[in-house]
């Protein structure tokens, strides 16, 4: 039986790599999830879970009238979105990289007229107390995008086993930390729950083959990297051993050769707005 922590869901750490492969993360899909986002009319955005500044930057590059306050759990995060942004000085004044916690935000109900949320639901125990309090942030009428993981959805050919294994004793462990790698398909309910009204969900689908090779290898590139990331934590919790990471990391380097590779997953963005 699986029991799950009261821990943040948070797998990957927080080294300076780990920095690097956020910000590749965010460039390689932009295009996946910031496609006619409804923030044309907003002005004081509120994005939870802003990690190092990378979804930050697309925003406030995407909405130049835009100001947008970001709200980070983890201090060397936040420290390192705050580097980032400041290195852009058609940024300066246009937002507010903020500590705090998503279950409890510390601004006032109907502060903003937006909110923008990306890989952060995954991460935490209660999803729906995270989307309630964004919900009393915000002002009647205001949008809200929230994009998230299901993680059931990935296939890879060739058959991986190493990978297979990997990727179920990732997700295990994600779930263990209190985390929820399979919420993407939750988010019209938990939207509901907590008052949201015009709520709408668009499974985001992935699939590359040998129609688009220069993008597939992009990808499986950063799929590598983001699988990667995890190894530490999920070995010294004795989730996977090293025949299983040597293993995944053969199998992977010999999907990137075959030129009959394919890569598939999905992952769902939900929009809703506040009543």
């Amino acid at each position: 039986m699986t029991t799950r922590s009261t821990t943040s869901g948070y797998l990957h750490g927080f080294s300076e790599g780990e920095e690097q492969r956020l910000r590749r993360q965010a460039r390689i899909i932009e295009h996946r999830i910031h496609v006619a986002l409804p923030f044309q009319r907003s002005r004081n955005l509120l994005e939870v879970g802003s990690g190092v500044g990378a979804q930050t930057e697309i925003l406030l590059r995407t909405f130049p009238d835009l100001h947008v306050t970001s709200v980070e759990a983890s201090e060397s995060n936040l420290e390192a979105a705050r580097r980032y942004l400041s290195t852009l000085p058609w940024l300066t004044g246009r937002y507010e990289a903020t500590h705090g916690d998503a279950n409890s935000l510390d601004f006032a109900s109907s502060t903003f007229d937006a909110a923008f949320l990306c890989w952060i639901l995954e991460h935490v125990n209660d999803p729906a107390r995270v989307l309630s309090e964004v919900r009393r942030c915000l002002k009647p009428g205001s949008p809200i995008v929230v994009n998230e993981v299901q993680n059931a959805t990935f296939f890879l050919s060739p058959y991986s086993p190493f990978t297979l294994k990997y990727w179920a004793a990732f997700n295990d462990h994600q779930f263990e930390l209190g985390g929820d790698p399979f919420v993407g398909a939750k988010l019209g309910n938990l939207l509901q729950r907590v008052g949201f009204s015009q709520i709408e969900t668009d499974v985001r689908t992935i699939h590359l083959d040998n129609r688009r090779p220069a993008e597939r290898a992009e990808f499986l590139q950063f799929w590598s990297d983001l699988l990667l990331s995890g190894c530490e934590g999920l070995s010294a919790a004795g989730k996977v051993d090293d025949e299983t990471i040597e293993g995944m990391q053969a199998e992977l380097k010999e999907v990137g050769r075959n030129p009959d590779a394919v890569f598939f997953y999905s992952f769902v963005q939900a929009r809703a707005r506040t009543t």
